[in-house]
């Protein structure tokens, strides 16, 4: 018969010790806490966090997606940090400063989306249009990494569309309901085509009928050389662009049975922009205007058959528009088969410059419109001088007794039509350069956005 081994009574407490410490020790376990949900709006108010941590654990948060690229492919990005949990044992996005070495500085909520570069693809990564993959993996730790994914929606599912005959390649969007909304008219820039027509799903989810109106459509570029305009319809040059399109664009709203045609805004996106500002001139009929990187002057047109300084970007009821023009544009331009950066700014400043007695006549008379307006801009914007053109219009205006909302940023550039949820650092990777920093851009997008959401719901009062 065995008999029992008699442990020492210290021995026997320090083992009591031990248990009763892993008994009372807590069981890490993070998680991640999306509120109100992990589908979502882009740049509507969320809090991303992961709880759940050891007070002063270091954190290694990784956020992938895929995004849809302008040329029409999808291209990986990701974006990584390390964080320190707080007491609390948790890591919150929009307050948690990230360790050295990340991909981004300082606290921001969007950090880790807007800092995302191109990368390879995680072979059994999947990802849809919107979706985001993020991952939390405690350093040094045995655990599992944690995953989420999350849905960033750019419109509401029940967004209804349909085209908007007679206007070539033009778009009509809505909510579905009884109630008439205002309108919102959509005009891109230089980029022509559909492009615009991209952005009309996003504000009839904000409670707007939107009309995305192509109104310039020039010749592509593809893998063997120059390809058709995509509108034909349309102007191929963009030179003399008749103003008073909008007056067409206003009565076919006023036949839409969704639309309240007395509460009509223009929305424009530089070359735009400038579009919306002149209309505001001519049509008091316009309610509110958001100008996004705009000009206080009208500039040349271009475009096949347009010889350089001879015609004017827009004409009114058949007369071009006193203009400025660009000085060395075709010279600026080379640098697309030389390798050169190109700023088109330049050739605009140059112009400027050189050709002083002409800007008064086209100066955009900002002072007529009766109209709210608001105007972002950047001053590192290298397409233009959006920043000084927009102080400029606030300057008129302010003259002339007229109050104007605006969102500029010294180290912004030209791309401030996003929300600021949307990787910003490839602006500048090709020849041509745009302007601003990374951070710089997607601060100003997010600014922008609230404001705009903001501005427009005061002016317009949309449908909740």
């Amino acid at each position: 018969m065995n008999t029992p081994t008699r442990l020492p009574f210290r021995v026997l407490s320090s083992l009591a010790l031990a248990a009763a410490c892993a008994a009372a020790a807590p069981a890490w376990a993070q998680s991640f806490v999306v509120t109100p949900g992990a589908e979502f709006l882009a740049g509507e108010p969320v809090r991303i966090a992961v709880e759940g941590l050891a007070p002063g654990a270091e954190l290694r948060l990784r956020a992938q997606r895929v995004v849809s690229e302008w040329t029409g492919g999808r291209r990986p990005y990701a974006a990584e940090a390390r964080f320190r949990a707080d007491a609390q044992g948790r890591v919150d996005l929009a307050t948690a400063v990230p360790l050295p070495g990340g991909s981004y500085e300082g606290a921001d909520l969007r950090g880790l989306f807007w800092s995302m570069v191109p990368t390879r693809p995680a072979p059994a990564l999947t990802l849809g249009e919107g979706e985001v993959q993020l991952e939390a993996q405690v350093e040094g730790g045995t655990a599992a990494p944690v995953q989420q994914l999350l849905r960033l929606r750019s419109a509401l599912p029940d967004v209804q569309t349909r085209e908007a005959t007679p206007f070539p390649g033009a778009r009509f969007f809505h909510r579905p309901g009884a109630a008439k909304r205002p309108a919102l008219i959509l005009l891109g820039g230089s980029e022509g085509g559909s492009l615009v027509t991209r952005a009309g799903p996003d504000w009839a989810s904000r409670g707007y009928a939107v009309l995305a109106l192509p109104y310039y459509s020039p010749p592509g570029w593809g893998a063997t050389g120059p390809t058709p305009p995509e509108l034909p319809g349309l102007p191929a040059a963009f030179a003399d662009i008749p103003v008073e399109r909008l007056e067409q664009a206003r009565a076919w709203l006023a036949a839409q049975p969704e639309v309240d045609a007395t509460r009509i805004g223009v929305m424009g996106t530089s070359k735009g922009a400038e579009f919306a500002l002149l209309a505001g001139t001519k049509m008091p009929w316009i309610s509110a205007i958001v100008a996004v990187v705009p000009t206080d002057v009208v500039w040349e047109g271009w475009g096949m058959g347009v010889a350089g300084g001879t015609r004017s970007s827009f004409s009114w009821k058949g007369e071009p528009l006193p203009f400025v023009p660009y000085k060395d544009f075709m010279k600026e331009m080379a640098g697309f088969q030389t390798g050169a950066e190109v700023r088109i700014r330049r050739p605009q400043d140059a112009g400027r410059a050189a050709n002083p007695e002409r800007v008064p006549a086209a100066r955009i008379p900002v002072e007529k419109i009766a109209a709210p307006v608001l105007v972002i801009g950047g001053h590192d914007d290298q397409i233009w001088d959006s920043g000084g053109m927009a102080e400029a219009i606030v300057k008129a205006r302010a003259a002339a007794g007229l109050p104007t909302e605006a969102v500029i940023e010294r180290d912004a550039g030209h791309f401030l039509g996003g929300t600021g949820w949307g990787p910003t650092t490839q602006y500048n990777a090709g020849p041509s350069k745009s302007g601003g920093t990374p951070a710089a851009n997607a601060r100003t997008q997010a600014r922008a956005w609230a404001a705009t959401q903001d501005f427009l719901a005061r002016t317009l009062r949309p449908m909740p």
